[in-house]
C-alpha cells in the first residue's frame, strides 16, 4: 500500500474536530452491519498553480446521495454541504499535495437489529495523503478470482457499501498471496464485472471495451470520464457488451481505471502476457489524456478540477 498521512481535522458530528476525536461506540449499527456507504475522491497538486484540484467533486457527491437511496439514508448536510466539507478539510490541512478525501455516511444508531430502514444516519469525512494506490507505470499481472462478484440482488456494487467491500478484500487478498497484484471479478454467470475495487477496459482493433453498467459493477466516475475522453479525445469507439473470460487472454491491450488506480496498466492475466509484457499505445495516450484532465491542463475539461485554495 501507498504511504499516507491523516489530515488533522475530520468532520464528525456535524463539526470539525481532531481527527483522533473522530470515533464511533462499538454499539454503532455501521460497525456491527456494516451499513454505511463512502465515496473516494481525489485531489491532485498542480505545481505551476501551487494549489491542489479536486477531480469531479460535485459527480462524486451525487452519486453518493442517490445512493444513500438504496440504503435508506437520510443526513442533515445537503450535497452543497458536503462539498464544502471535502474542500475545507484539505484548507485545514493545509496540504499541498496529492489527497484522498473519503466521506462516509453511516448508519450511527447503536441499535440492535439487521435492518436499514428507520435507523438514523449521520455524515463524516476524513482525508489523507495520497500518490499512486497502485503501479501505473510498468503494468500488472493480475488473477481471475475464485470469488465472484456480488450480485446487484444481494449486494449492489453500484453502492459502494463498506459492508460490501468485504467481497473485495478477499479477492484482492487471493489474488496477492498468489504472487499477483490485482484480481479480475467474474460475475456469477461467468462474464467479467470489474476488479476488486477498479473497473476494467479491453483494447481489441482499436477500440475500447468495457463491462455494462448493469454488470455488478461500480459505475466509476474515472471509467465515465474514460469513455468521455476516449471518444471526444482521442475519437476511439467504446463499446460497453458483456466480456468472456478468455477475452481477457487474447485482448491487444487491457487497463484498470478507477479513482485509487487511476489508469493502470495490465501487463498479464493469469500469467497470459498482454502486449508483449508492457503498457500498450493506447493505453499510454489514454493515461496520458487523463493524467492531463486531472491536474487542470486541458482548458476544454477545466471545469471538473475544483481549486481549494
Amino acid at each position: 500500500m501507498p504511504s499516507m498521512t491523516s489530515g488533522p481535522i475530520a468532520y464528525f458530528n456535524g463539526a470539525y474536530v481532531p481527527v483522533e476525536d473522530a470515533k464511533v461506540s462499538i454499539m454503532t449499527h455501521a460497525f456491527n452491519y456494516g451499513t454505511g456507504l463512502f465515496e473516494g475522491i481525489r485531489g491532485y497538486y498542480n505545481a505551476d498553480e501551487d494549489n491542489v484540484l479536486v477531480f469531479k467533486l460535485p459527480e462524486h457527491i451525487d452519486r453518493m446521495a442517490r445512493n444513500c437511496r438504496i440504503m435508506c439514508m437520510e443526513v442533515p448536510e445537503d450535497q452543497a454541504a458536503i462539498e464544502e466539507v471535502c474542500v475545507e478539510l484539505i484548507r485545514r490541512s493545509n496540504f499541498k499535495e496529492g489527497v484522498y478525501i473519503r466521506p462516509i455516511v453511516y448508519k450511527s444508531e447503536c441499535s440492535l437489529g439487521p435492518t436499514v430502514k428507520g435507523v438514523a444516519s449521520s455524515f463524516c469525512c476524513y482525508i489523507i495523503t495520497l500518490g499512486d494506490y497502485c503501479d501505473t507505470q510498468s503494468g500488472l499481472d493480475v488473477a481471475v478470482s475464485s470469488w465472484r462478484r456480488l450480485s446487484d440482488n444481494a449486494i449492489p456494487s453500484r453502492v459502494k457499501s463498506t459492508g460490501g467491500y468485504i467481497n473485495s478484500s478477499l479477492a484482492a487478498s487471493e489474488a496477492k498471496q498468489a504472487g499477483f497484484h490485482e484480481a479480475v471479478f467474474l460475475r456469477e454467470d461467468g462474464t467479467v464485472a470489474e476488479g476488486s475495487a477498479m473497473n476494467i477496459f479491453l483494447v481489441q482493433d482499436g477500440k475500447l471495451i468495457t463491462s455494462p453498467p448493469n454488470a455488478d459493477i461500480l459505475v466509476g466516475i474515472t471509467r465515465n470520464t474514460i469513455i468521455q475522453l476516449a471518444k471526444e479525445v482521442l475519437g476511439l469507439e467504446v463499446i460497453e457488451r458483456n466480456i468472456g473470460r478468455s477475452e481477457l487472454y487474447v485482448s491487444d491491450e487491457l487497463f484498470f481505471c478507477g479513482t485509487g488506480a487511476q489508469v493502470a496498466p495490465v501487463r498479464s492475466v493469469d500469467r497470459r502476457v498482454i502486449n508483449g509484457g508492457t503498457p500498450g499505445p493506447v493505453t499510454l495516450k489514454m493515461q496520458s489524456v487523463y493524467f492531463d484532465v486531472v491536474q487542470g491542463k486541458v482548458p476544454e475539461y477545466r471545469h471538473w478540477c475544483r481549486p481549494v485554495y
